[in-house]
């Protein structure tokens, strides 16, 4: 029996790019990781001068998780008020709070706008067009956009004739970015809802609605189910862009470390500006874990079908792709025959009859 020969072209087709993804994507990440394991320049004790380098250990990431720091005479104590580490907590706990706000309103905001423009009127084209504006703009015009609006005699306090600090009081400056944020990303999720939307049969609203189902119904029981695929996704991607927000609040607010709408982005970069790469290297790994395991958790078991996978067949046990497709060619073979053989013998049926 003669073995078929392995087909390499698909490898040599897809190698290049995948060796260029590795470069590009693979060589910071690892990069990033060893630096955390350096140390910066730093007071040695034992002679009292600056040394550069060397080995650090884990030094960094308990700078940061425990608040861990180093006296000029070699004690390690707790970070006093002031240093960056400080913040860190703090910081994640606005960034998570960014993240859960704006995304769950952005997705409601999303949804509706999606289900909208879905409709068929006259002028959706333009509407579409329309909301799409927004998420176009830059970031940067965004947040000065806001600034603007937001500022002690902006259009917010001259309208509604309130006097408050939205830049400088801590739960209105959060209020503020939310807001911004929301303007400039639900079109973004909108469109993303909009397209699994498109992707559902009208004949089962047709249906939906012959059998007597009101309009909750049909929205509860088919619009969500069938679309839910793509608003996971939708959700995935909001959810690790708005991990790494940074420039909002910056430009709206304060690019202060320890201002109310300080996120975990900002202690990156003020780490990075006082010099101290390799410490900025250890918190950029940890918000590259914290992104990892949120994606992890909402692609296996939130279903944010982000391959277009889960619709696929499952080989059971140890079965690989290969032995399915062995069985279907045999599957196919074994119909081809059978045709084959009900074609030659046309006279079947009724020698059937005939018995009977």
């Amino acid at each position: 029996m003669r073995t078929k020969k392995r087909d390499f072209r698909a490898v040599w087709l897809v190698g290049p790019s995948l060796a260029l993804l590795a470069v590009v994507i693979g060589y910071p990440i690892i990069r990033a990781i060893w630096l955390s394991f350096q140390a910066d320049k730093h007071l040695d004790p034992s002679t009292g001068m600056f040394v550069e380098g060397g080995f650090a250990g884990f030094d960094h990431y308990l700078y940061w998780l425990t608040q861990r720091c180093m006296s000029p005479n070699g004690t390690v104590s707790t970070c006093a008020p002031g240093n960056l580490a400080v913040d860190f907590w703090p910081a994640l706990k606005i960034t998570l709070f960014f993240v859960v706000v704006t995304v769950f309103l952005e997705t409601l905001l999303g949804l509706w706008m999606a289900t909208v423009m879905n409709r068929s009127f006259l002028g959706r084209g333009l509407l579409r067009a329309a909301v799409l504006i927004p998420w176009a703009i830059p970031t940067a015009v965004t947040a000065k956009l806001w600034q603007f609006i937001f500022a002690p005699d902006g259009i917010i306090n001259s309208v509604t004739g309130l006097d408050i600090a939205w830049t400088t009081d801590p739960w209105a400056a959060r209020f503020a970015v939310i807001v911004a944020d929301v303007w400039k990303t639900a079109p973004f999720m909108a469109l993303l809802i909009l397209a699994g939307l498109q992707m559902v049969p009208q004949g089962v609203y047709e249906a939906a609605r012959v059998d007597g189902a009101s309009r909750w119904q049909q929205f509860t029981k088919i619009t969500l189910p069938l679309i839910r695929p793509a608003l996971m996704v939708a959700i995935l991607f909001r959810t690790l862009d708005a991990l790494r927000m940074y420039d909002l609040p910056v430009i709206m607010i304060s690019s202060s470390a320890n201002s109310p709408t300080a996120v975990l982005s900002q202690l990156v970069i003020s780490d990075m500006q006082g010099g101290n790469f390799n410490s900025a290297s250890a918190i950029s790994t940890l918000i590259f874990l914290l992104i990892f395991a949120v994606a992890f958790i909402m692609v296996k078991f939130l279903g944010a079908d982000v391959a277009g996978t889960q619709n696929m067949p499952k080989a059971s046990g140890k079965k690989k792709w290969w032995s399915l497709r062995k069985q279907e060619d045999a599957s196919g073979a074994t119909g081809t025959t059978g045709t084959t053989g009900a074609a030659s013998s046309p006279d079947a049926d009724t020698e059937k009859e005939v018995t009977r």
